[in-house]
């Protein structure tokens, strides 16, 4: 049966056989009578918080600019050329969050965050390319895309934003309010707002195997053991006191070729890493938690469902939530795969949970991890 949302005609095994990661798609009316999720006030307040990744981007005289947030101030909606983009908004707004999770064909492994650009006529950021896929669903105006499947990547220098050096159009769109725009990773492609717009953009992560071998050594340094010292008991004198021995490198090389990793050791770094939150996060905890008795016997009527901040992943007998691993028995499994999958547990469900899962549905409850519902 084909999904209709989102992907208009095509079904998710369609769209990801076809286009995923391998060339562009336009979808018109991708969500029909779509109307912006955020006013151009709240996005504005939210700019101006501390604890939101927010950049001002202005184009005058052929000179292109950067600021970062927090803003207490911005341009006049009147003034031309000048862009607000507003990271993670899903983490902020129950509805942008909902929206965000559409998306959820694709693991929760790759899906990243919702950012919103807000430009004034003309305002955009420059032709570019990103390292990772996106879908840029028109929330309010129009926006003139032009991309290209060009191979020359190379930027303009000295500049602070990531602009293409020589970018050369080969197709062209204006989107209205619901149409969407799929673009796979280093596809150029530059956006210019006709009119005010807003455009929302839902990005995937794409972490590079350098990122990833440096968080998973670090992540393994907390588990190697190797004992003892190094012993050259029979050394002999030297008539080139600064040089490094081939015994010395062979004695050493030999010890630290004793560390080993396995798949489980991969697959918790994984889960961890990739469960881990955005360093902007803050969870609100409740401010008048309830004893544990009374989450448990309002859970059973309400159920639960995970902070929208939450990053919830699962493998094998392992469970991942915000950064932390936790072991699982078959039994347990069950209910907690549910509530990464769906992202709640309603009572029908609670009914069957375990000691252990109250406890640590109360403890992620304390922490502001999830919600009664």
């Amino acid at each position: 049966m084909k999904n209709l949302s989102i992907l208009g005609e095509l079904s998710h095994a369609e769209f990801m056989r076809d286009y995923w990661q391998k060339k562009p798609l336009l979808i018109r009316q991708a969500i029909p009578n779509f109307t912006p999720l955020v006013s151009r006030p709240s996005l504005f307040e939210l700019a101006g918080k501390n604890d939101v990744d927010a950049r001002l981007i202005t184009h005058e005289d052929q000179q292109w600019d950067m600021q970062h947030g927090p803003f207490n101030t911005l341009p006049a909606i009147t003034k031309k050329g000048w862009t607000l983009l507003v990271q993670g908004v899903n983490l902020q707004d129950e509805s942008v969050d909902a929206l965000l999770r559409q998306f959820r064909f694709i693991s929760d492994t790759r899906l990243d965050d919702l950012m919103i650009s807000y430009a004034t006529d003309t305002g955009g950021v420059g032709p570019h390319f990103d390292s990772y896929d996106v879908f840029l669903l028109q929330a309010h105006g129009q926006r003139r895309w032009r991309i290209s499947a060009q191979k020359d990547l190379t930027l303009v220098p000295d500049l602070p934003l990531k602009i293409l050096n020589n970018f050369q159009v080969e197709e062209e769109f204006i989107l209205e309010p619901g149409d969407m725009l799929y673009l796979p990773p280093h596809y150029a492609h530059d956006g210019i707002a006709v009119g005010e717009c807003m455009t929302y953009s839902i990005g995937f992560r794409i972490p590079s195997y350098q990122e990833l071998g440096d968080a998973f050594l670090q992540f393994m340094a907390d588990s190697i053991d190797l004992p003892g010292r190094y012993t050259d008991p029979e050394r002999k004198p030297t008539k080139h006191p600064a040089k490094i021995d081939n015994s010395m490198i062979s004695h050493i090389s030999t010890e630290l070729n004793k560390v080993k990793f396995t798949k489980d050791d991969i697959t918790i770094f994984l889960g961890e890493h990739l469960s881990e939150p955005a360093h902007s996060v803050i969870f609100r905890t409740p401010v008048k938690p309830l004893t544990p008795a009374s989450f448990e016997k309002t859970a059973r009527k309400q159920g639960v469902l995970l902070s929208i901040k939450s990053r919830m992943l699962y493998c094998g007998e392992h469970l991942f939530i915000n950064g932390m691993s936790f072991a699982i028995n078959d039994d347990d499994k069950t209910i907690l795969t549910i509530l990464a999958d769906t992202r709640k547990l309603d009572s029908a469900i609670l009914a069957n949970a375990s000691t252990d899962i109250w406890e640590a549905l109360y403890t992620w409850y304390q922490d502001g991890w999830l919600t009664l519902s």
